[in-house]
């Protein structure tokens, strides 16, 4: 038993070092695309290096630092690695093995009461097909999406956007390659949904209107109070349906007011957007209903006990009222858009999670 125990404990620290290295790669990579290379004196790298030795009692990878310094001109020890977010902190902060289940989408609106979502009219989970949320066959699936307008389907497990599409059918026949809707259903396979798509605000439809532009806020639970660590919204680019920045789509900070900063960000090498594919200044735009969605963010994190620290993707729906798009438990750090870490609040949660138990699993 003692020499198992060992040798798992070995090939654990050998996949997480690999896992650690490929965050590192993908973003060391980006580094060599950015317009401006800004490099970590010697008296910065004393620094940060100080300040994570007090409070993990480590010494840390650079490379986010002088990755983030370089494409915001903006230092701060208070940068947190990517790869020791992926790696450590999650796992720190979240019950990572309960993600698959509590984080499908198409069991959102099992876990999440109190907050309009879009109505869903088709399910698969697991391969079984719920409409209107009634068990069905794939035939009655088939049948019943013959006609559909306005819809968008979308995978529902980890698809940081990827899959996501408009979605019209005449007479069973898809706005996408011409293809039925059983052979859409084939190409997705499994664990996906068909959601109405939702009318927006007014004013967030300025911003890029083939996109439902979301509001991205991610919070911290400590105790009984919820902290909200940073505020960005999310906005796709000209004809495009989903508004992730990974995707292709821009991030803005959102300050205090719920006003945009100067400038927005883009793919990894994307710095200093000033305005959207639809041409509106991104300084100063007020986003509608602000304190409102901030809130109802606040008020659903308590639904959720499992996961401290969790991405919230928000819509302002035509009457103002926040609408639930999806929430996220391997939540990445908005470091370009918003700043460092997890904000004001670094060396606290820092503190906070460094003694729990990682429950990633490699």
């Amino acid at each position: 038993m003692g020499i198992m125990r060992i040798l798992d404990d070995f090939l654990r620290e050998k996949r997480k070092k690999a896992v650690s290295e490929k965050w590192k790669r993908e973003l060391t990579s980006s580094f060599k695309n950015l317009k401006t290379h800004r490099r970590l004196t010697k008296e910065q790298k004393k620094e940060i290096q100080e300040f994570y030795k007090s409070v993990i009692g480590r010494e840390i990878d650079l490379y986010s630092h002088e990755y983030f310094y370089s494409r915001t001109g903006l230092y701060s020890k208070y940068y947190v690695p990517t790869n020791l977010h992926q790696v450590e902190l999650l796992g720190r902060a979240n019950m990572l093995p309960y993600t698959n289940a509590y984080g499908d989408k198409n069991m959102t609106d099992v876990f999440l009461k109190g907050v309009r979502q879009p109505h869903t009219f088709l399910k698969n989970i697991n391969g079984y097909y719920y409409v209107e949320g009634k068990p069905v066959t794939e035939e009655q699936a088939v049948e019943q999406c013959s006609q559909l307008k306005g819809m968008l389907i979308k995978p529902t497990l980890f698809s940081r956007g990827k899959g996501i599409q408009a979605l019209e059918v005449t007479d069973g026949i898809t706005n996408i390659d011409g293809m039925t809707v059983g052979e859409l259903f084939r190409q997705y396979k499994k664990n996906f949904q068909i959601q109405e798509r939702l009318k927006q605000h007014a004013q967030m439809s300025m911003l890029n209107p083939s996109s439902v532009n979301t509001i991205r806020i991610i919070t911290f639970r400590s105790g009984m109070e919820i902290l909200v660590i940073s505020v960005v919204v999310r906005i796709g680019r000209k004809g495009a349906v989903i508004d992730n920045q990974c995707a292709g789509g821009i991030s803005a900070v959102i300050n205090e007011e719920g006003r945009l900063g100067k400038y927005g960000f883009g793919g990894f090498d994307q710095d200093d957007i000033l305005t959207t594919d639809t041409g509106t200044v991104l300084e100063g735009f007020q986003i509608p209903s602000f304190d409102k969605v901030v809130e109802k963010v606040k008020e659903l994190h308590f639904q959720l006990p499992f996961f401290d620290l969790i991405g919230w993707d928000m819509a302002v729906a035509e009457d103002g009222e926040p609408v639930l798009i999806e929430w996220n438990t391997r939540v990445g750090l908005s470091q370009s858009a918003y700043g460092p870490g997890f904000g004001k609040y670094t060396e606290r949660i820092l503190r906070e999670l460094w003694p729990r138990k990682n429950t990633r699993v490699f």
